[in-house]
């Protein structure tokens, strides 16, 4: 079975100026860290973002916002980085805020090649500004299309040589889906198992759906300091 485990400098070709591209990261945690740093070195610019939120000004996709890589950005929020939040309201970049349920669903409508979701949520505030509503049996519904990338950027847990891949814990966010919306899916990873050793349980996204598997290099973050903080405490009380 082909081997789809590649260096940096492989990863670093899908990456082009302009791209509409998905990250997978959970305000800043769960980010592929180590190809975000590989994409600034490169120069990448003129992104298309489309985030959870604006990340963090040190983290996930919250560092390329702080240098000026990304123009706009479909979000649910960017509460957390206050370098996006000032570039709003300078003009420098174009924020499309979406309620977080109807963020999900316009993306798996992306990946299960859809038309769009209706929704009521957003009636009657500014979501609605721009989109077509319909009525269904006396309730308004907003008509919210796709949201499809060039490249989907996630992080995971565990890979094997073949690219299914595994999350731990919340580390499944918007990972999951945003994996079948994408035209090249890559994935950060900690660990590189042999093909075989993720049980079929174990298999969050089938290795079909990944085009490439890039095996981290540096120091192992934890996949999410609050579950790690909250984990510690827990078993501090046990003492």
């Amino acid at each position: 079975m082909r081997s789809k485990v590649v260096n940096l400098e492989d990863v670093l070709t899908k990456f082009q100026d302009g791209q509409t591209i998905m990250f997978g990261d959970w305000h800043g945690e769960l980010s592929a860290e180590e190809i975000i740093t590989g994409m600034l070195e490169k120069g990448v610019k003129d992104i298309d973002a489309i985030a959870v939120s604006g990340g963090m000004s040190d983290q996930g996709v919250g560092r390329l916002i702080v240098e000026h890589r990304v123009k706009s950005l479909a979000t649910t929020h960017i509460g957390l980085n206050p370098v996006a939040r000032d570039q709003m309201f300078a003009g420098e970049l174009d924020v499309e805020f979406i309620p977080q349920g109807t963020f999900a669903e316009r993306i798996r409508c992306g990946g299960a090649g859809l038309g769009g979701c209706l929704t009521p949520t957003g009636v009657g505030t500014d979501v609605e500004k721009g989109k077509q509503k319909l009525t269904i049996d006396g309730k308004e519904y907003l008509l919210e299309l796709p949201l499809h990338a060039d490249v989907a950027l996630i992080k995971a847990w565990k890979a094997d040589t073949a690219g299914n891949i595994k999350f731990r814990l919340t580390g499944r966010a918007t990972n999951s889906y945003m994996a079948f919306a994408a035209d090249t899916v890559i994935v950060e990873v900690e660990e590189l198992v042999e093909v075989g050793e993720l049980g079929p349980d174990e298999i969050d996204v089938a290795a079909p759906i990944i085009d490439m598997v890039y095996v981290r290099t540096g120091e192992k973050k934890p996949i999410c300091p609050m579950w790690q903080r909250a984990k510690a405490k827990a078993e501090g009380g046990k003492k």
